[in-house]
């Protein structure tokens, strides 16, 4: 009879342990009611990229050497570059420069190595599309500057959220 009794008082002090346990999550819970949201509305409110974000890469074809220092730089060999030599210059020409963004890491060495500073790293993000053939881009995809998150009047950044402005 005796173990029937301690096996109430475990449970009895099991419940009163799950009880507490679930006033505790159900106060952490309520703490929470009082603050903003964190999550954004992505179609209309962008988050602002970091100083440093890489994002797509822009290229200006006219300062271009045809080194290939940034295909040697990369990890997985992925700047396509097309020259010609031209022999009575002793140059090469560049003929054409792909990079397919749905292979690329974003890891920055490309820019960083580019001697010419003809590659640098924008602040776009939005690069999804229905088909991956769509994400290889060639010279003169690379070449259109993008439109900054700031300046988008089409959306609301998180700076013009007027949560934010009311704290």
């Amino acid at each position: 009879m005796f173990p029937m009794v301690t096996g109430f008082m475990n449970y009895g002090q099991q419940t009163i342990r799950a009880a507490r346990y679930i006033g505790q999550s159900f106060m952490i819970t309520l703490s929470h009611v009082n603050r903003l949201p964190i999550t954004i509305q992505y179609p209309y409110e962008k988050a602002i990229p970091v100083e440093r974000f890489r994002g797509r890469i822009h290229f200006e074809f006219d300062k271009c050497i045809a080194c290939e220092v940034c295909v040697r730089v990369c990890p997985i060999d992925l700047p396509v570059v097309d020259w010609k030599m031209e022999t009575d210059i002793r140059k090469k020409r560049l003929l054409n420069y792909n990079i397919d963004f749905g292979i690329c890491i974003f890891c920055g060495n490309c820019v960083e190595y580019c001697p010419t500073n003809c590659l640098s790293m924008t602040e776009e993000y939005e690069l999804s599309t229905y088909d991956r053939h769509e994400l290889n881009y060639n010279q003169i995809a690379l070449g259109r500057l993008p439109i900054s998150v700031l300046d988008d009047y089409t959306i609301r950044t998180i700076l013009n959220s007027p949560q934010i402005k009311n704290k």
